[in-house]
């Protein structure tokens, strides 16, 4: 049906994908899905008909077969049924492979996509520009108030829409500036009645080969001004210091800051050694670990992490769709720092992040400050290899808090709310932080 990767071993090149490859995908949805065993078939099979049929009807090549089956909630039934229209349908277009890999294809992502869950995933044709050299990103070099997963829920931001950080390339080049307010994007506000517009959001974080300009209208507030640059996604070198896993500094006496992008590796480890670092020769009375932006990662550097804070807690349930739970907990091989904690968080700390904020906050181990997280916390996804060696990948359980409670969707609420306004990130202010420095100086 569907197995995981051997580790180690190299996946040999993509093959077309085709009809039998989008069976393959249904059942390993089915079958190891978390909410598989309830999980009502005809809810993929109606939306994998849906995208087929658009796709037929943007190449011009409708046909009047092209009409959805009945169907009854019996997944094998069903997906004869669906199968059998599928292939007549497809018997009638041209012999042409590119055609019917895509109709394959549109197939197939929809039908991941109607599970609804921000870590389910189709990944085919991901490849790097050709003239890609290690530490290049793709883009248009910038980071806004709203990042990327906005698009899985568009009810997780607030106007005005703002620039946070250039990091290098076009956006760079063409003078924007962290605090400039961006008022359209390709003609499209990003917000409509306060609601943020996801595709025009979206056009903000192009990927390779997505190569399209992208045309911006900024306001800068400080001096009035307003104009419009058009940027092209490319490869560039971000500036080194933004993008380093671990920043380290003293903000105040007494009181060490670390930043950490991202839960990777021997990041907990890493973050551990820069506090041990600033240690060296001075007594720390609080730390303020800046987890914005982290998009996540490993969740067992989150426990090793936690361990740090608190021993023989349990950090998060990873929880079968009948209730049936299994406790991540602490990493208590790991020795205590003691020290006062507050942890800045916004609507870029997912999944991983978010894992590690709602155990700050559930088990009282620190303050957290800034914004709420991104929701972005289904459940770790596990890989599955498809018979056209392309990668599906979806949770087998879901997350829940230490309390139990689902945090997916919903995010962890900081408990001193401080945003980030346009004016702050103009003039290089961080309120957050000043924040955190507050609270553990009390």
């Amino acid at each position: 049906m569907c197995a995981a990767p051997r580790p180690g071993t190299d996946i040999p090149p993509e093959t077309p994908t085709t009809i039998d490859v989008v069976e393959q995908a249904y059942r390993c949805v089915l079958a190891n899905y978390y909410s598989g065993p309830r999980l009502d078939n005809r809810a993929l099979l109606t939306a994998g008909f849906a995208a087929f049929t658009q796709q037929l009807n943007r190449g011009g090549r409708d046909l009047p077969e092209a009409t959805p089956p009945a169907l009854s909630g019996d997944r094998e039934a069903d997906w004869a049924a669906f199968e059998t229209v599928y292939r007549r349908v497809t018997d009638r277009l041209p012999d042409d492979a590119a055609l019917q890999e895509e109709l394959a294809a549109a197939t197939l992502r929809a039908m991941v996509a109607a599970l609804g869950d921000d870590h389910a995933h189709w990944t085919k044709g991901v490849r790097r520009p050709p003239d890609y050299y290690d530490g290049d990103q793709y883009g248009l070099g910038l980071r806004a108030s709203v990042g990327a997963q906005v698009a899985g829920n568009p009810g997780i931001a607030l106007p005005p829409l703002f620039v946070t950080a250039v990091l290098g390339g076009a956006a760079k080049a063409a003078g924007v500036r962290p605090g400039d307010i961006i008022e359209s994007i390709n003609g499209s506000a990003p917000f409509i009645d306060g609601t943020v517009t996801p595709a025009a959001v979206g056009a903000l974080y192009p990927r390779y080969p997505e190569a399209d300009p992208v045309r911006l209208d900024l306001l800068r507030e400080k001096t009035g001004r307003r104009w419009s640059v058009t940027l092209k996604p490319g490869l560039y070198q971000p500036d080194p210091a933004t993008t380093p896993v671990v920043t380290t500094g003293l903000p105040r006496e007494g009181i060490g800051y670390v930043r950490l992008a991202g839960f990777a590796p021997d990041s907990a480890d890493r973050v551990l050694r820069a506090i041990s670092r600033l240690r060296a020769g001075r007594t720390l009375t609080g730390l303020v670990l800046d987890l914005r932006g982290n998009g996540g990662g490993n969740p067992e550097e989150v426990n090793r992490l936690l361990g740090a804070f608190a021993h023989g807690k349990v950090t998060a349930y990873q929880c079968t769709v009948d209730g049936a739970c299994e406790a991540m907990r602490t990493d208590d091989s790991v020795a205590l720092l003691n020290l006062p904690l507050a942890v800045l968080t916004d609507r870029g700390c997912a999944s991983a992040c978010e894992h590690f904020s709602a155990a700050v906050k559930d088990l009282r181990l620190g303050r957290l400050v800034g914004t709420r997280t991104a929701g972005a916390v289904s459940g770790p996804a596990q890989p599955y290899l498809l018979g056209d060696n392309t990668i599906l990948g979806f949770p087998s359980r879901h997350h829940l808090a230490p309390g139990r409670e689902v945090i997916d969707r919903i995010g962890v609420a900081p408990d001193h709310h401080v945003p980030l306004t346009p004016k702050d990130a103009a003039a290089g202010r961080d309120p957050a932080l000043d924040r955190a420095l507050a609270l553990l100086s009390e």
